[in-house]
């Protein structure tokens, strides 16, 4: 699992070995003496986590349903004749494919794989950065990326990451990707990040977007067991980042043409969901004690009257 994520929890280690979290923390506790994984505080990541980064072969096949959910939303939040610029990532290229029905849109890229994406779309421009080609992602990086997008300016970029803190805000693992993702940052006047669950928590080498800079996150719903992510959301919406989250792909109660969407409380306002839910329940119930009494006493009357 830390090999597939790059980091994992306690809790969700003794979810899937069906077993107790102080038995997890024993064997991981084991495997990091055998030099297999670092112990971090609530789970595990891999030796040299925060300079590891998975090719993209491992990525695309990491969280596909809910990439394809995160840019199904994403797309909707584009309009017709606007100018965006699209990072590398998977969830961007996912995002891409969705754009090329969106007419007369410009697209700045540093992403082969978006630009790909977009080739074949009659009705969408595509302007490519410069740059050096990093053949684990397919991205154009350097300084003849940055260079190429001074001067810049779009409505919106669209960014995706290694990870997502509210304490540092979005992070990559790569200097030279880091550094072309500021560029873009600094060319739009909104900034969306595109992350799934996972990346929820997860801090990685070099800051690329601080968190008082996105705009909104366009995410999944975290499992109810993942708490981690569930915090990470609520901090940064505590921050001011406007939090959308994405339903599941294919939901029934999503209209036909319309993307998965769904506000998810976030941990304080399930808290209070569920008081005031418990206050409902106890209303409910003295009411009806309240109405049980003169009915029971009324019973026994008329059985002493008989």
């Amino acid at each position: 699992m830390v090999r597939a994520n790059g980091a994992v929890s306690l809790r969700e280690l003794a979810r899937v070995v069906q077993t107790s979290e102080v038995t997890v923390r024993r064997d991981v506790r084991a495997l990091e003496a055998e030099g297999l994984l670092d112990r971090r505080h609530g789970g595990a990541v891999l030796p040299g986590g925060f300079t590891r980064e998975s090719g993209f072969p491992q990525k695309s096949h990491l969280a596909t349903a809910e990439k394809t959910a995160i840019a199904d939303l994403a797309a909707s939040l584009v309009e017709e004749g606007e100018a965006i610029v699209v990072g590398a990532g998977t969830t961007t290229q996912e995002l891409a494919r969705r754009l090329a029905r969106v007419p007369g849109l410009t697209v700045v890229t540093n992403s082969l794989l978006v630009a790909q994406a977009l080739a074949h779309a009659n009705r969408v421009e595509v302007v490519m950065t410069g740059g050096t080609l990093r053949g684990s992602n397919y991205a154009l990086v350097g300084s003849g990326a940055e260079q190429s997008l001074q001067g810049l300016r779009v409505s919106r970029a669209f960014l995706s990451g290694s990870g997502l803190t509210a304490e540092r805000g979005l992070s990559t693992s790569n200097m030279l990707s880091a550094s072309v993702d500021r560029a873009l940052v600094q060319a739009a006047a909104e900034v969306v990040v595109l992350a799934d669950h996972t990346k929820l928590g997860t801090d990685t080498m070099f800051q690329t977007v601080p968190t008082d800079v996105i705009t909104r996150l366009v995410t999944d719903e975290p499992p109810l067991h993942d708490d981690r992510a569930a915090t990470e959301l609520q901090a940064l919406a505590d921050q001011g980042v406007q939090i959308t989250v994405a339903g599941a792909a294919g939901s029934d109660a999503v209209p036909p043409g319309r993307p998965p969407r769904r506000d998810v409380p976030l941990p304080g306002q399930r808290a209070a969901a569920a008081r005031h839910a418990g206050g409902q329940l106890r209303s409910a119930a003295a009411a009806l004690a309240a109405e049980q009494v003169p009915q029971d006493r009324a019973r026994v009357a008329d059985l002493r009257r008989r």
